[in-house]
């Protein structure tokens, strides 16, 4: 059998705790080590049994969960899963480079769920990267995942899942295999934070993944006709002529 899973809870709320804890009992492979109420009692409880995994409430008395996090050695500081009652963090949670966002009140199969990404993560970490935001070695300074209203839930999408970008006014419109998802930013701000090997803006209002680009060809007044790999064909702007030729080694 792996290793257990070494698991801490941080949360204000008693029940909230011991609800939660019962959740992780049932998972396979999962050994609580630590249970606190508070940030300060948190931030002890780990100087003396470390973690691998941190179940962290966002609003708490004296300091809530990002802050603990910021005081936090960076060795020191598990993974987390964030659990809170209130899903309008969640963007700022990913920012931190959360392993998943839990909304209360809380299911099982979530919970377990967010377990099995812990575990993924764990496999591709070596060594584990500080979850600091703005992270200047490799790639955590950059988005890995969003958080997408869909419908009256929050969905964690994968950037490698996204296709295209496209601005829609205020909005963003997130093109996946087989449907669109709107998340409220502006396409700037958002391209601004994805790693620029991966993505590129080619329009004022559009940006793609780099390696889904099949075919350009330049079509006059410094722009290129592209077609992507699921057949799409698309026009870049004259503006963007040179980022399109960097993202994708063109000469000349």
């Amino acid at each position: 059998m792996s290793v257990p899973l070494r698991a801490v809870i941080v949360d204000d709320e008693p029940l909230a705790r011991l609800r939660l804890a019962r959740m992780l009992d049932e998972a396979a492979g999962v050994r609580i080590v630590g249970s606190y109420g508070d940030g300060p009692a948190a931030l002890e409880g780990l100087r003396d049994a470390p973690a691998d995994v941190m179940f962290l409430d966002i609003r708490m008395p004296e300091i809530d969960g990002f802050q603990l996090l910021e005081r936090l050695p960076g060795l020191a500081r598990p993974l987390v899963v964030f659990v809170s009652a209130y899903g309008e963090r969640a963007l700022e949670a990913f920012d931190v480079q959360a392993v998943d966002y839990l909304v209360k009140p809380l299911s099982s199969a979530r919970v377990h769920d967010a377990v099995a990404r812990v575990r993924a993560r764990l496999e591709h970490l070596s060594p584990r990267p500080s979850p600091a935001a703005g992270d200047a070695t490799g790639g955590g300074r950059y988005l890995q995942r969003l958080a997408v209203p869909d419908g009256a839930r929050l969905r964690m999408v994968a950037v490698e899942e996204i296709t295209m970008l496209v601005a829609q006014g205020n909005y963003v419109e997130l093109v996946l295999a087989g449907r669109s998802l709107l998340l409220r930013e502006t396409l700037s701000s958002l391209v601004e934070r994805l790693d620029p090997t991966r993505f590129v803006r080619i329009h004022r209002s559009r940006a793609v993944r780099i390696d889904l680009i099949e075919q350009v060809e330049p079509c006059g007044a410094g722009q290129y006709w592209m077609r992507l790999k699921d057949g799409s064909c698309l026009t870049s702007g004259r503006s963007f002529r040179k980022p399109l030729r960097d993202a994708l080694g063109i000469a000349g």
